[in-house]
């Protein structure tokens, strides 16, 4: 571990991935953004939280503590858009997702510092990552890796009306099996919120990189909507509004079903290993 990457290792087959709840800005780079707010506007909020009881289910818990603003260790190293065609941010973001300039006048990275942030701080995390799998395959056949997101509901650059509030990815089925995917969407069908498969949003790097079926390695992401969970104003957001507190009532039903998408999760890992 390191002041910024934090480790919970679990003996079940189940790995929980946080790598957008980071709201840290390294002293170096605060001076040369528009304003702290907006660097951390686009934060995936209290999703540590509203996830924090993967520690009874004893799922291995990954997540960064940066900041996405500085580098978002769900997007490709080498800078391919996971989107084509589609507005998106990058590696190094430049812009909100509403588009917004996060950098004051030429104090944007360049390619040596976007190296530098991948080294100290992209890398880590996936070799933490790529470990923690390794770790629990030696005693798992089957591993189920959980990427846990959220965003606003209303993004007009990103999708057109209002999001689903679940929204599950898995590269368009590449990243787990039928019937992991089968049960997770049933779970939030089932639910009283909205929910999509393979949507606008059908998993990041993460999902696409590790999620490998074939090899034991069974990956989801789900990108919440984030008035699922809190009271989020569906509309433009500011410093004054945003983001609402935690509110672990409001967060309650959401967490109830998560709760059981989780252990769908390592129902579904621990009959795939018996078979």
């Amino acid at each position: 571990m390191t002041d910024w990457l934090t480790i919970r290792r679990g003996k079940a087959p189940l790995v929980l991935s946080f790598p957008h709840t980071g709201t840290t800005i390294p002293a170096a780079f605060e001076s040369r953004l528009v304003s702290p707010w907006l660097a951390r506007k686009d934060a995936d909020w209290w999703i540590e939280k509203l996830y924090d009881f993967g520690v009874e289910l004893d799922a291995t818990m990954v997540r960064t503590g940066i900041s996405r603003t500085i580098i978002d260790v769900n997007r490709d190293p080498s800078g391919v858009s996971l989107y084509p065609g589609q507005a998106t941010t990058g590696l190094c973001p430049l812009t909100s997702f509403d588009g917004e300039p996060l950098y004051r006048q030429d104090q944007e990275p360049d390619e040596a510092e976007i190296a530098a942030r991948r080294e100290t701080y992209f890398q880590p995390y996936h070799d933490a990552l790529a470990a923690e799998i390794a770790r629990l395959r030696q005693s798992h056949p089957t591993v189920v890796l959980y990427d846990c997101h959220s965003i606003r509901s209303a993004i007009p650059r990103l999708f057109e009306d209002v999001l689903p509030v679940f929204n599950i990815g898995t590269n368009s089925g590449a990243a787990c099996a039928p019937e992991l995917a089968a049960a997770v969407e049933r779970r939030c069908a089932e639910s009283d919120f909205p929910s999509i498969l393979n949507g606008r949003f059908k998993g990041g790097y993460i999902t696409r990189q590790y999620g490998k079926p074939a090899e034991g390695v069974h990956a989801v992401q789900m990108e919440l909507g984030c008035r699922g969970y809190m009271e989020e104003p569906l509309g433009p957001v500011s410093e004054a509004n945003w983001p609402t507190p935690y509110d672990p009532a409001y967060a309650a039903p959401i967490r109830a079903v998560l709760t059981g998408i989780l252990q769908d999760c390592l129902r579904f890992a621990e009959q795939e290993g018996a078979s």
